[in-house]
């Protein structure tokens, strides 16, 4: 078998929605550079397709809610020149202790406008005593899987796309870095990013970011088999980092709660709900909607990267700064994924100043 050596200004290696914007990224920063993109599955099959997708306004650091206003901007922006976009506009109630106000105006951005209400969304029956409802404006939600083949399909005649290639070593060579590859081949890049989801194990370059510390922690959410009307809105239970959302594609609801089973495996996390899982959802639904409990009957697990502090990585690997990561970004991949793209692209030699977005 003869080995085919490609060269590249930048290697992207993920096709997840993040690998997509950043790609983009660079090419709308210097539309000249030679990208490859390369993902060892298809586009968006990882973490990507089994995100919901749900963009509310708020971070839990200063850096977050930076990150959430810029990418909530890019993402309008982008929408606005793209009316076609799968990202689409919700209203949106939190939920949360009575007490905790002043923190939650802190946490959340400024646009999202906080303002008490004493009306509850249709999903939820009633509060607990001790709680209460503020409506917030910002909120969107997108087709993520539909999102990354969008921005991949407005990719290809600029950048190369490798589908079904697994990253199998990583090793600097003069003036770049070397990948080799599952198929056989090889490419060199002058630069790499890595943004691999879930796969912080691969062996290609485990040694590389073991130090960063991320971890990877299951992620579930419960199907709830009744169909959302227009005027639905999302729901957020701030205390429990929970959520309700309209799935107007799918037509039914979609629970997110917060799983705490770490260090899983994405290539052996079971696929189906286990009682464990469906239990603890449940736990977490019953409170607020006991009314909803017996319409779930199905649902999604996969897994993500978190970081340390509960902040997206965005480092050099290498000390000469060649290996990039991007990721971990605490199940906000698609949330925070126009901001990571920025922030990686300043670590890689390129303009600073972004052309237009769209």
């Amino acid at each position: 078998m003869t080995t085919r050596n490609t060269d590249h200004d930048y290697a992207v290696v993920g096709g997840g929605v993040l690998g997509c914007l950043i790609t983009r990224e660079i090419l709308t920063r210097d539309p000249h550079a030679s990208v490859a993109l390369l993902e060892r599955d298809a586009i968006g099959s990882g973490a990507t397709r089994r995100s919901a997708g749900l963009h509310f306004p708020r971070g839990s650091t200063p850096r977050v809610r930076r990150m959430a206003s810029y990418s909530q901007q890019w993402y309008a922006a982008l929408k606005g020149a793209r009316p076609e976009l799968p990202v689409h506009s919700l209203r949106m109630t939190v939920v949360a202790s009575t007490t905790e106000e002043t923190r939650l105006r802190g946490t959340y951005l400024p646009e999202a406008k906080l303002r008490p209400t004493a009306a509850l969304p249709a999903g939820v029956a009633a509060l607990p005593d001790g709680m209460s409802a503020w409506e917030g404006d910002g909120c969107q939600y997108a087709d993520v899987h539909a999102l990354s083949h969008f921005l991949a399909r407005e990719l290809r005649p600029h950048a190369k796309f490798r589908e079904g290639a697994q990253v199998t070593g990583v090793a600097p060579v003069a003036d770049g870095v070397r990948l080799e590859l599952g198929t056989g081949d090889a490419l060199t890049a002058g630069h790499v990013v890595l943004a691999p989801g879930p796969w912080l194990a691969a062996p290609a370059w485990k040694e590389l970011v073991a130090p960063l510390g991320a971890r990877v922690k299951k992620v579930v959410a419960l199907h709830i088999e009744i169909p959302p009307t227009a005027d639905d809105e999302a729901i957020v239970f701030e205390d429990e980092d929970a959520f309700l959302l309209p799935y107007h594609e799918r037509g039914h609801w979609l629970f997110s709660y917060t799983c705490q089973e770490w260090d899983v495996d994405p290539d052996t996390v079971p696929a189906s709900l286990s009682p464990t899982d469906r239990g603890a959802a449940l736990a977490t639904l019953r409170q607020y909607a006991p009314h909803l409990v017996e319409h779930c009957t199905s649902g999604r697990v996969f897994c993500d990267a978190y970081g340390p502090d509960f902040e997206p990585l965005v480092r050099a690997l290498t000390d000469d700064g060649r290996v990039v990561f991007a990721g971990a970004a605490n199940g906000s991949g698609y949330r925070l994924g126009p901001a990571i793209a920025a922030e990686t692209a300043d670590l890689l030699p390129l303009p600073s100043q972004r052309k237009d977005a769209t």
